[in-house]
Order: C-alpha cells, then structure tokens, then sequence
C-alpha cells in the first residue's frame, strides 16, 4: 500500500487547490463585503421599494407592464444568483 502512495503520489500533488491564493485577502475581503451589501438587508429593502414602486405605477397605468416585469425579474436573478451559479457549476462539473 505504500508502495502505490510513493509511485502515484505525483497525480495529487499536480490537482489543483480552489483555496484563495495568497496574498489575496484584502480583495477576497472586499468581494465579500461587496456581496453581503449587494444580497442583505439593504439590497432587501431596495428591492422591496423598487418593486412596490414599480407595481403601483403599473396599476396605475404610468408604466408598461411588460418593463415592470423585468424590474422584478431582475430583482429575482439579482437574489438568486448563487442558487444560479451554484446549479450551473454542478451542471458543468457532472459533465453533462
């Protein structure tokens, strides 16, 4: 068994590490704080006016609906975009 660790040991050493390389903490840090802005409580609260703002134009009759749809289609892919990634790199890393 020892054996077979010493002579494939170079396959695991040669895999790449999706650990942030280093030296980049600030910036991993920063990208961070910008997301946790961009999808907490004040993204929330934004979306909340936005979309009742934009409803009670539509109702009305100040805006086209179909321009009210895709303000509150974008709030849904602005809150959803990890669960979007997430199922895309699931998709390209089962090999379908």
């Amino acid at each position: 068994m020892a054996a077979f660790s010493v002579l494939f040991s170079d396959k695991a050493f040669s895999q790449t590490s999706f650990d942030d390389p280093v030296g980049s903490g600030p910036i991993v840090g920063a990208l961070q704080w910008l997301q946790g802005t961009l999808l907490g409580t004040v993204a929330t609260v934004a979306a909340v006016i936005a979309v009742a703002a934009v409803g009670f134009m539509m109702l009305t009759g100040r805006m086209n609906w179909r321009y009210g749809a895709v303000v509150i289609l974008g709030c849904f892919i602005l809150f959803g975009a990890a669960s979007i990634v997430g199922g895309i790199q699931s998709t390209a890393s089962a090999g379908y």
